[in-house]
Formats: C-alpha cells, structure tokens, sequence
C-alpha cells in the first residue's frame, strides 16, 4: 500500500476550496501527473459523480474512473477507482479555520491487488515523489489570489 497526505492552508472559504477540490475536472489545474479529467456521470462534484481521471504511467496515460462514495459538502468526500491492478482511494477532507480560509487535507491510499501486491514497498516511494508534485500543485491552486474555477 502506498500513501500520501497532505494539508493545506488556503485563504479561500471553505465552501469554496471544497467545490474546487470535490470537482475532480479540476485534477489537470493542479496535479501535474493528471492530464486529462472529465465528468462521467452527473454534473459536478455530488453523491453518485463519477470522473474519468487519466493519469501518466511510465510515459503512458492510464485512465481511472472515480466514483464518488461519500459526500458531505463542505466537508468531506471520498473517491474511489478500481481496476483488477489497483485501488486508488482519495479522501479530500476541509476544516474552516478562524479568519474565514480553510484548511484542506488530501488523502491518497494506493493498492495494487494480487501479486502485484509484492511491489507496494516500490511504489510506496515513487508514490511519495508524484504527491509532492501533487503537494506543490494544490497549494498553488488553493492560494490563488481567488478561487479557480
């Protein structure tokens, strides 16, 4: 299993910061290892939203299709793509702080099934470098003078 969290302090409302974070058609904007995403199902980021998520893997694109398995707006949602090689679980949590901005934790747990389980400790480090990227991206974004949209 290979994991990345990461937080994020932003001067943007919190609502704000969780429709930009929640709306995964944003992922291009600020992860450089997304180079495409696009709504599948529904209108936005909601209950039952799916994405299309593709994502550079060795120099070629592999696409995910996220599912939106919780959603508590302006809060919490958890997203979730699976494919027979992998699990990928992304929680985007917001904590409003006392000057109006938020707080933003993003949590990625990535799983590779079966046998492909033996390299987790691999892709654990080259999980650490693709979320700092991911890191420096969303702050950027989120610390924008106003919300992208």
């Amino acid at each position: 299993m290979a994991r990345y969290v990461t937080t994020v302090r932003t001067p943007w409302t919190p609502e704000a910061a969780f429709a930009y974070m929640a709306d995964l058609r944003h992922f291009a904007q600020w992860d450089p290892g997304v180079t495409k995403a696009e709504q599948a199902v529904g209108n936005g980021a909601g209950p039952g939203a799916e994405f299309d998520v593709t994502v550079r893997n060795g120099g070629v694109g592999m696409t995910l299709r996220y599912r939106t398995v919780s959603f508590n707006a302006p809060h919490h949602v958890l997203v979730v793509a699976s494919t027979p090689l992998l699990t990928s679980e992304d929680r985007i949590t917001v904590v409003p702080e006392s000057d109006g901005g938020a707080s933003v934790t993003y949590d990625a747990d990535l799983r590779l099934s079966g046998p492909l389980r033996l390299f987790d400790p691999a892709l654990g480090v080259a999980f650490g470098r693709i979320g700092d990227r991911a890191a420096a991206g969303m702050r950027a974004a989120l610390n924008a003078a106003t919300p992208v949209r």
